[in-house]
């Protein structure tokens, strides 16, 4: 999960000096809106499993 992190910023920063701000607050929000929706199917799959979250 770290690497993960550290090439999201990574590429969030490439995409700040090259593309603008705008384009790098664009991507994280798309990546932000991924990553919540895995970690409530995560959530909702231990949930309905029985396994302890």
């Amino acid at each position: 999960m770290n690497t993960l992190l550290i090439i999201v910023a990574i590429i969030a920063v490439i995409l700040l000096l090259t593309g603008g701000f705008v384009q790098s607050l664009n991507f994280l929000l798309w990546v932000g809106i991924v990553l919540a929706v895995l970690a409530v199917i995560v959530f909702l799959a231990r949930r309905l499993s029985g396994g302890r979250v």
